[in-house]
C-alpha cells in the first residue's frame, strides 16, 4: 500500500483528528512551514475527487484579499493562489498514491483510510 501523507496544520482540530485516525503510519507535512509550489499543488489537485475550488478556504483572509469565486474556478488559478497564500488551503488533506481527499467533513477521513 502506498504511503499516506497528511497536509497538516497543528492549530486545526480537524487536522489533528486526521493525525489521530492515521496513527504513526502517516508522513506529516506542515504545509505552512513547507509550502507546496504550483507544480505540487497542480499534482495534488489532479488527485482530488473534489473540484479545485474546494481546496480554498473562504475565510476572512480570502475576503481581505478581495477574492471572488471566479478567481478560483480552475486548477491553475487555485494552484497559483495557494502557492502565494498557503494559509488559504483547506485542511487536512490526505494523500495516498494517486488519490487525495480533503478531510472535511471528518467522516471522509475514516472512509479514505479504509481504502
Amino acid at each position: 500500500m502506498a504511503e499516506l501523507t497528511i497536509l497538516h496544520n497543528p492549530r486545526c482540530s480537524k487536522s489533528r483528528a486526521a493525525l489521530d485516525a492515521a496513527g504513526d503510519d502517516a508522513r506529516v507535512v506542515q504545509y505552512l512551514k513547507e509550502p507546496l509550489d504550483e507544480a505540487q499543488l497542480l499534482d495534488l489537485l489532479s488527485k482530488l475527487t473534489d473540484e479545485p475550488a474546494a481546496l480554498v478556504r473562504r475565510d476572512r483572509f480570502f475576503t481581505e484579499l478581495g477574492l471572488r469565486e471566479e478567481d478560483i474556478r480552475s486548477a491553475e488559478q487555485v494552484a497559483t493562489l495557494l502557492a502565494e497564500h498557503p494559509r488559504l488551503m483547506e485542511r487536512p488533506v490526505l494523500i495516498r498514491g494517486d488519490a487525495a481527499i480533503i478531510g472535511r467533513p471528518t467522516d471522509r477521513i475514516a472512509a479514505f483510510l479504509e481504502q
